[in-house]
Order: C-alpha cells, then sequence, then structure tokens
C-alpha cells in the first residue's frame, strides 16, 4: 500500500536531484565529440552522484526524452534500453 508520503516523493523527486544547483545546459551538449564530449561527461559525474538518478531515468524513459542526459544516461543508451524493453516484452 502506498502511503501519502510515498506519493509526494513520487511526485517531487526532482526537488532531491543533484543537477538543481547545476546549469541546465550543462545536461544538453551540442554533441559527443570534442567539447560536447567534456561536457556530457561532467553531466553523467553529476548524476553518478544524485540521490534519485533511477527516478530521473524512469522518467526519462517513461517520456520519451530523447535529448540530454537524464538518469546518468545518453539518448542513446536511453534508445537501446527501450528496444530492449520493447523486444524483451514482444518474447
Amino acid at each position: 500500500m502506498t502511503s501519502h508520503n510515498d506519493i509526494a516523493f513520487i511526485t517531487h523527486w526532482s526537488r532531491l536531484a543533484a543537477c538543481l544547483s547545476e546549469d541546465p545546459e550543462l545536461f544538453f551538449p551540442i554533441s559527443l565529440q570534442g567539447p560536447g564530449h567534456v561536457q556530457h561527461e561532467h553531466a553523467k559525474a553529476v548524476c553518478r552522484r544524485c540521490p534519485v538518478r533511477a527516478q530521473c531515468l524512469e522518467y526519462a524513459l517513461s517520456t520519451h526524452q530523447m535529448h540530454g542526459v537524464w538518469g546518468g544516461t545518453s539518448p542513446d543508451e536511453r534508445a537501446a534500453a527501450l528496444t530492449g524493453t520493447r523486444q524483451g516484452a514482444s518474447m
């Protein structure tokens, strides 16, 4: 059974995100090459220390966020996860 506190946490998980103190542009590098690669890796490092990383990734996958770093993943990593989920569901 889900309590009122659980619902509040689910609804407001983003308030606990490590990225709140970072420039949002960090999580949307222009490319994954050159300077963009350094930015991408910095964003992923922020995600690695985030207490709500799993919730962020779940949100990104469920809402098909195909740009930026979410839950420590790149758009390609999320696309692969979604494809794997679809293939697993069809088996």
